[in-house]
């Protein structure tokens, strides 16, 4: 049997990812999870900590497993630096079976990532230092492994990855639409080995120099 926390967290969940967080109301997540505004404010005492849980639901785990597949590709590199794609890949690896698990509701999770960083800075404010001991692990491990990149180069190309990573991950549907069936993300397993690809190449990629004037050389 579902709990009244678990049913509250689902409802919020599918609401904040369908209407985004500043359009879904308390009231109108107690009446879909069939529960009274008491339990609401029990459980999670305002709407802001509301989110934050449904967040931390889903990404307290999958930052645990990315922790801990680092400390096993570190662990069995020489020198404890592994490579770039097997950092990329002890990173993006639970996302994806998150994402591809219909029981673990990421699919869902995935739209509500979307929602909140179309609405500016609310996914910093809510969740933002739940993630700073992560990034930090992760942020020495790419410096090691890509040392020819300056601190500010390296968060560009972090930037740009976590755009690709985040559209790659809710975007398969209208992939399979816009190619007309050519290409069929069912796989999860080729849907991370090309994303690894693509995100490697990137990172890698020569650092442009840029002219006084803004333009390219």
């Amino acid at each position: 049997m579902i709990s009244t926390r678990e049913r509250i967290l689902d409802a919020a969940e599918k609401m904040f990812a369908d209407q985004g967080y500043s359009a879904t109301s308390v009231r109108k997540i107690i009446s879909k999870a069939r529960v009274n505004l008491a339990a609401v404010h029990y459980h999670f005492h305002s709407k802001e900590e509301l989110l934050e849980a449904v967040i931390l639901r889903r990404a307290i785990p999958a930052n645990q497993e990315r922790l801990e597949l680092l400390d096993a590709c570190e662990a069995a590199a020489p020198g404890g630096n592994p490579g770039l794609e097997e950092i990329l890949r002890a990173f993006l690896a639970p996302s994806l079976r998150v994402v591809r698990d219909p029981a673990l509701g990421g699919v869902v999770f995935m739209r509500l990532i979307a929602r909140l960083q179309a609405e500016g800075d609310l996914w910093q404010k809510t969740v933002g230092g739940h993630f700073l001991p992560l990034l930090d692990r992760y942020g020495s491990a790419l410096r090691r492994a890509l040392p020819e990149l300056s601190q500010e180069e390296l968060f560009w190309r972090v930037h740009f990855a976590i755009g690709a990573t985040t559209q790659a991950l809710r975007g398969t549907e209208t992939l399979e639409l816009f190619s007309g069936g050519l290409c069929r993300p069912t796989d999860p397993n080729l849907i991370l080995d090309r994303l690894i690809g693509f995100v490697s190449a990137g990172m890698r990629a020569p650092v442009a120099v840029h002219s006084l004037s803004g333009g390219t050389k």
